[in-house]
């Protein structure tokens, strides 16, 4: 597994490497409270987003984490990110998550075209064996989306992250194998070939 800064580019969605000079760009996508609901942080104020980018930018010098912001090809805005965490080459496994897309483009084709992007990428590149995903055990949403994609949910972490509200959520867990990959990427082309306005909202 090389990891190490990449374009990730589809047909209406590129993920790019997340940099500084993202900033004023994902202040703008990202100032909505309710992006971050659910999350252990809450960017939605433009200082609260530099603190967010430097953590992520910090965790890649790690080599523990690939950022990316998310681009709408059409426009060529920035409209969200997402990113590999906890990286593990000894392992052969990964995580996505991190994610969030501005309002305007939820449920929409972009999520699912961003993780058929990040997926090909950790099987296909990095030959992973197991990709993982987590929600919070209350955002039904996130969840319904996660078993939609084929995602196998393999149980609850309690406790295990404290939110930006004060609450210490549960978290569920959700993972495929590369055995399974074939079947998933299938999926997710049969959503996008439904058109632009098809949803998988993880």
């Amino acid at each position: 597994m090389e990891v190490k800064p990449v374009t990730l580019d589809g047909e209406r969605v590129r993920m790019e490497p997340m940099s500084a000079e993202h900033l004023d760009a994902l202040a703008l996508a990202g100032g909505f409270d309710e992006l971050w609901r659910w999350t252990a942080v809450n960017a939605a104020k433009r200082e609260d987003m530099k603190s967010y980018i430097d953590a992520a930018l910090a965790d890649a010098a790690k080599g523990v984490a690939l950022p990316f912001v998310t681009i709408d090809k059409p426009s060529g805005g920035v409209i969200g990110s997402s990113r590999f965490g906890n990286i593990d080459p000894a392992n052969r496994k990964t995580e996505i998550g991190w994610t969030w897309i501005t309002p305007a483009f939820q449920r929409t084709h972009v999520n699912s075209e961003a993780k058929l992007l990040m997926m090909t990428h950790a099987f296909e590149v990095w030959e992973c064996v197991r990709v993982e995903l987590k929600t919070d055990v209350l955002n039904q949403k996130s969840r319904n989306a996660m078993l939609r994609l084929g995602l196998v949910e393999e149980g609850v972490l309690r406790r295990n992250i404290l939110t930006q509200g004060g609450r210490y959520r549960d978290s569920v867990y959700y993972s495929v194998l590369d055995t399974e990959w074939p079947a998933m990427k299938e999926r997710l082309r049969g959503f996008l070939s439904r058109g632009p306005q098809q949803a998988v909202s993880v």
